[in-house]
């Protein structure tokens, strides 16, 4: 035994394939637990390092180099994933908050370091470590419809200085740990970092605006430009004495305007937070001792407590102090303070350096592990609780009145390229394609789809048969496949001449069955995608997702699900649950108002909110959305229910059981399982007995 465990952690292949093993296994299960599966990571490195089965070893060249590459990625996704037109927006404000919540931290963390007897320059570090933080509450507040309040702004452009701040005085304290820190040293340092920085955010900002206009839409190009880009700035950043992590951050923040929200963007972010940012955390679990962690709690527990409370406490000042300079009322502090609380990315990319340098000692480091664990989980919940108080800003309500008004013509806006090559499309122009498989669901979903097209004029339904095959066209069960189509393509003729509704069917020969349906729904300028429903079973769907999951990754246009549990015609009661305001989450209504006006039912709307709620923002609430409603359907008759109800999930499945449909929405977030809609969508799924439509966006609306 004592053979085969050396054998695993010196052989790089099998370490390789238990970090594979660990990535995979580990998160979800702490997902399911109700942590975060970084949590899970840490404890998997704990459990395979040198406390535990002693598989894995972090100065194993495999590890380190793995881990490397995972803490640039890191900071690289962080530099990306900053909103630079936001920031725009509000520099000055966010400079403002930027330097109170990187100075009151440091000065707290530099005040704990001396407390505790530290020198100087371990101190300083600390107090670094503190000032910068991690935009974990930044899917809420996108989620609530609050990205652009001006207070969320300015806490966004504000993590752009807090953490270049942070990573420059990481690079000093390594300096001055080396012996290498004089006046000269520091003029030459700052010198050659601000020649550096240029290089990096301008040249290469040229350089990917120029590579990208010249590829074209050779996707497998750019994203190897953009990871080129990374590892060139973090080897440049060596060349010039500083950390790879400032190099890799600040190749974000230079081409994030180049990569912009599409999808190379997606592909880089998707390898990056499945792959090597998880080898990352695994080696920081890896570097944690069990002795040392338990010697910690107890020998340096007030050192731990001083580190995270004083963090709490300090970026709480940070946020009161620009509450007076921009006259900020509670609910925009709190929510600032909250969004500046979480400590992760560059938290613990400098952590790791700083024990690597010998800056400073293990205790502390494991003291940064708790404060991660608290600031993870306490910021993004106070984010819930007081982001969902702000009012909408008025640039909010403009771009969502425009949103609702085009939407009607989104796919002939989204395609606007192809009017110069094929004849122009009528304004209403309407086209449904229907994929057909199953004989059992498909007359509901043809029905559907005729129903749709007959509101509309020059409407065409387009029912799908895609065949799957690869190479080999005289294979005999393609034939019987081909053969099995047209039969389905009969059926769904014969339905649609009922409505009398003009059919286009297609018999489709593809590889993949996902992107054969979008492939199909581009090429006829599809409006809308209808889809039976699709259960998850098996591993292989659990690992590469489902054909539904599929399509509503790759499409370009809405995509709607259905579980339907009795003809179209029969739907009376139509329940469409609405969070916010934007325009992605009221497009599902869009969808209700149709199936409506079909059947001449009853829709509603419901708001879920919690008790806390003030009655004013209830009735803006309701004002603005009948107001953005009569937009478009000036005639439309709807009740707006609102139930004050902390479990939103609960909220729902229990006013669903009076209804007939419910219209789901489903925001595309492509994770290593596939498709993944929020927790409280699918517990809503899973418990609801009626009809359901799960609607999701293409990227472009997203």
């Amino acid at each position: 035994m004592p053979n085969l465990v050396q054998w695993f952690s010196s052989n790089p292949l099998a370490a390789f394939t238990i970090l594979l093993l660990v990535i995979l296994i580990v998160p979800p299960i702490f997902e399911r637990l109700r942590l975060p599966g970084l949590v899970g990571l840490l404890v998997a490195g704990l459990f395979l390092g040198p406390d535990g089965l002693n598989l894995l070893n972090s100065k194993s060249e495999t590890i380190n180099l793995l881990s490397t590459i995972g803490k640039i990625y890191l900071m690289f996704v962080a530099g990306l994933e900053i909103d630079l037109k936001e920031f725009r927006k509000s520099r000055n404000r966010s400079l403002g908050f930027g330097i109170s919540t990187f100075l009151v931290p440091m000065i707290m963390g530099t005040t704990v370091g001396r407390v505790f007897g530290m020198n100087w320059n371990a101190s300083i570090l600390i107090g670094s470590l503190m000032a910068s933080h991690t935009l974990l509450g930044y899917p809420i507040v996108k989620r609530l419809g609050v990205a652009r309040h001006e207070s969320v702004a300015v806490t966004i452009g504000a993590t752009i200085f807090t953490d270049i701040a942070a990573l420059l005085v990481l690079a000093i304290c390594v300096a001055v740990q080396a012996g290498n820190f004089s006046p000269t040293f520091l003029i030459a340092q700052f010198s050659g970092l601000a020649i550096y920085s240029a290089v990096v955010l301008f040249g290469f900002r040229w350089l990917g605006k120029e590579f990208f206009r010249r590829s074209g839409d050779d996707q497998g190009k750019q994203f190897l430009f953009v990871l080129l880009a990374v590892f060139l700035a973090a080897v440049g950043a060596k060349l010039v004495n500083v950390e790879e992590i400032v190099g890799a951050f600040l190749a974000g923040l230079a081409v994030n305007d180049v990569v912009g929200r599409g999808p190379v963007e997606e592909k880089v972010v998707f390898v990056g937070s499945t792959l090597f940012i998880p080898f990352f955390f695994v080696d920081m679990g890896l570097l944690l001792s069990v002795s040392g962690f338990v010697a910690t709690l107890s020998t340096a527990l007030l050192l731990t407590l001083a580190i995270v409370f004083g963090l709490i406490i300090s970026k709480f000042l940070a946020a009161f102090i620009v509450k007076f300079l921009y006259r900020y009322n509670w609910d925009e502090t709190l929510t600032m303070w909250s969004l500046s609380l979480p400590q992760v990315a560059a938290t613990l990319a400098a952590a790791q350096v700083g024990v690597q340098k010998g800056v400073i000692e293990i205790s502390v480091f494991n003291g940064v592990v708790v404060l991660m664990l608290v600031t993870s989980i306490l910021g993004p919940l106070i984010t819930s609780k007081f982001a969902r108080k702000l009012p909408l800003a008025e640039t909010d309500l403009t771009a969502i009145e425009t949103d609702w008004q085009n939407s009607l013509v989104t796919t002939d806006a989204a395609l606007r390229e192809d009017e110069l090559l094929i004849p122009a499309i009528a304004p209403h122009h309407f086209t449904v394609v229907v994929p057909i498989y199953n004989p059992y669901t498909e007359r509901y979903l043809i029905e559907m789809g005729a129903l749709l097209a007959s509101k509309e004029t020059d409407s065409v339904v387009v029912p799908l048969s895609i065949a799957k095959s690869h190479a080999h066209m005289d294979d005999p069960e393609l034939g019987l496949a081909l053969q099995q189509g047209r039969r389905l393509l009969g059926k769904a003729i014969a339905i649609t001449s009922e409505f009398a509704v003009k059919a286009q069917p297609i018999i489709r020969i593809d590889n993949e069955i996902a992107y054969g349906i979008s492939r199909t729904a581009r090429e006829q300028n599809a409006n809308l995608i209808l889809m039976g429903w699709a259960v998850k079973s098996g591993i292989q769907a659990r690992l590469f997702g489902t054909v539904t999951e599929g399509v509503f990754w790759s499409a370009h246009c809405p995509v709607a699900v259905m579980r339907l549990l009795d003809e179209p015609r029969s739907f009376q009661r139509i329940l469409v649950p609405i969070k916010n305001l934007d325009p992605q989450a009221l497009r599902p209504v869009r969808l209700g108002l149709s199936v409506r006006e079909i059947n001449q039912g009853v829709i509603t709307l419901l708001h879920v909110c919690n008790r806390q709620t003030p009655e004013s923002a209830i009735t803006a609430f309701r004002a603005e959305l009948t107001h953005l409603i009569a937009q478009t359907h000036p005639a439309a008759t709807f009740d707006i229910q609102v139930l004050y109800q902390d479990d939103v999930a609960q909220g729902v499945i229990k006013t669903a059981r009076d209804y007939d449909l419910v219209i789901l929405r489903s925001v595309r977030r492509r994770t290593i399982a596939g498709l993944a809609v929020s927790d409280v969508t699918t517990r809503v799924i899973n418990n609801l007995n009626c009809s359901i439509v799960l609607f999701g966006e293409p990227h472009y609306g997203i």
